[in-house]
């Protein structure tokens, strides 16, 4: 194999015709492919931050509602907690009102029979003691009579009672 100047001279014309060619018909549209790729990869990646940055965004406002949402569930819980215990605490209130008010109805209905037995057995005395006094007068006894007739009788109240 031999190389002589013109070859030379004319693989360099040809590869320089190639080049010029090649430059402007294959590199030219490959370059602006080559671009718009480049650009594609720039916005994806643009676009896949913003998507992660949105989904950190959307993370820390479920985040945030989560625990509204549990701090609401915890004040329920809590109200509830509180409003049963005011409740039973009521129903204590009540049932201890009820039951003083039936001890004190008790009361006075005792007292209220309590002052009709001393009533009646006043009554009882005093138509003994008429009764009494009635044959005293009736009889005109001796004193010793007299005492003897008192016990007799007191005796019969006694036993009627």
């Amino acid at each position: 194999m031999h190389f002589t100047l013109s070859s030379f001279i004319f693989a360099i014309v040809a590869f320089g015709i190639l080049m010029l060619l090649l430059s402007k018909y294959a590199f030219g549209p490959l370059m602006g492919i080559m671009e718009q790729r480049r650009k594609l990869v720039l916005d994806q990646m643009q676009n896949a931050e913003e998507n992660r940055k949105q989904a950190d965004a959307l993370l820390a406002e479920q985040k945030a509602a989560l625990e509204q949402v549990r701090n609401e569930a915890k004040q329920i819980m809590e109200q509830a907690r509180v409003t049963s215990g005011k409740q039973a605490e009521d129903i204590i209130q009540q049932a201890k009102a009820e039951a003083d008010r039936l001890k004190e109805e008790a009361l006075r209905e005792i007292a209220n029979e309590k002052n009709l037995a001393i009533a009646s057995l006043r009554n009882q005395v005093s138509a003994m003691s008429v009764m009494i006094a009635s044959k005293i007068i009736e009889k005109q006894i001796d004193e010793k009579s007299q005492e003897q007739l008192v016990e007799h009788y007191l005796k019969e109240v006694g036993g009627n009672q």
